[in-house]
């Protein structure tokens, strides 16, 4: 039996919510630098998980760990291989029948990601190396971590995925860094577009595995930024890979948002263009570029909105009453199509009660449609 934040996400997502809303925000952030910096949790959340901090705030999560049902296969002649170099570092080699990739990263005190010395690609052959990859890569479902997550989390919300990004977006955030990504689509072009229709090959076959699954929410974890995807790279590239995507999993009934969390203004007026169902994350000012009005314009009366509250809200530098003002904003603009979030997380120094003052607005609101 589907739970009562699974069955409202659903409903309100699918439009069968009869004007409620839902109250979604993401506070991974907020516990993991708390986690990693050795900093006590508030007392009444100390020793939870996140998954019971979610519980306690009486609010709904949205449950990208449904990510890990989606199983990338390589090649089986395709090897890694992790090992400490002399400095400290941890180097990565990727074996293929076509060559070689070396990954170089550090790790920092100041944080738990990574930093790259060197990234997976630095010359054009690794490049074709990585093309080989993903032309013989697949995709599986994974039941069994399907039922797990459903069980341990599924009282939080419905099940959701992101995908992994497209062509500019996965060459600058997960292959080669901006400023080398910048400077291969013009030094290589014709490779880089050729590891743009592997990579969209290879997304094909995922597709085909997220068409047959029971997960009907669908996100493009893009984190676009036009700073660096430009209106003219966009409309190239971004655009119409968005739309293909969108076809496909439209016809197999999936509700299809984007992961939006730069500067947006020079992009939001493709939004209704994409094919998207709604964008996530896009974040107004004074925390963005954009204005909460802008969005409203750009995303009309069809569009959904995931998130909307600039995360600096969450902080004590804002009284709660510039928190309450946005927030009824929002949903005067948005409501029913909005699932109302942080754009994008609570930082590890905001309040988290603020998080459960706002469900208390939401709750009040959809009190009026019981």
């Amino acid at each position: 039996m589907q739970s009562e934040w699974a069955q409202l996400h659903e409903d309100v997502v699918f439009g069968r919510s009869h004007g409620r809303i839902i109250w979604q925000p993401r506070i991974i952030c907020w516990y993991d630098d708390k986690k990693f910096a050795g900093e006590a949790l508030p007392s009444a959340y100390e020793g939870m998980e996140i998954a019971d901090i979610y519980r306690s705030l009486g609010c709904s999560a949205r449950l990208y760990e449904f990510n890990a049902c989606f199983r990338r296969v390589e090649d089986e002649r395709v090897t890694h291989r992790w090992q400490e170099t002399a400095a400290g570092e941890r180097e990565h080699i990727i074996e293929t029948p076509v060559g070689r990739q070396r990954e170089l990263i550090r790790h920092s005190p100041n944080n738990p990601h990574p930093i790259h010395v060197k990234w997976p690609i630095s010359s054009e052959q690794e490049l074709k190396v990585l093309i080989w990859r993903e032309e013989h890569a697949s995709w599986e479902w994974d039941q069994a971590r399907y039922e797990e997550l459903l069980a341990a989390l599924g009282d939080l919300g419905a099940p959701t995925m992101f995908m992994p990004r497209m062509n500019v977006q996965s060459l600058y955030i997960e292959h080669m860094g901006t400023q080398h990504g910048i400077y291969a689509l013009y030094d290589w072009p014709q490779t880089v577009e050729a590891f743009f229709a592997a990579l969209e090959e290879n997304h094909e076959r995922l597709i085909d595995v997220i068409n047959a699954s029971p997960v009907n929410i669908i996100n493009f974890g893009e984190n676009i930024h036009a700073a660096t995807l430009s209106p003219k790279l966009f409309e190239k590239y971004h655009l119409p890979a968005c739309q293909r995507r969108c076809e496909r999993l439209h016809a197999a009934g999936k509700f299809v948002c984007a992961h939006w969390d730069g500067n947006c203004g020079p992009l939001l007026p493709y939004a209704q263009q994409t094919g998207l169902d709604g964008i996530e994350a896009i974040t107004p000012q004074p925390q963005g570029d954009v204005e909460i009005a802008q969005i409203k314009e750009a995303l009309g009366d069809e569009m959904f909105l995931l998130d909307g509250i600039p995360a600096v809200y969450f902080d004590d530098v804002f009284a709660l009453d510039v928190l309450e003002q946005c927030v009824h904003e929002l949903i005067e603009l948005f409501a029913p199509r909005l699932v109302l979030g942080i754009s994008d997380e609570i930082s590890s120094t905001g309040d988290i009660e603020r998080v459960r003052f706002v469900g208390d607005i939401v709750e009040r609101y959809n009190a009026q449609f019981a």
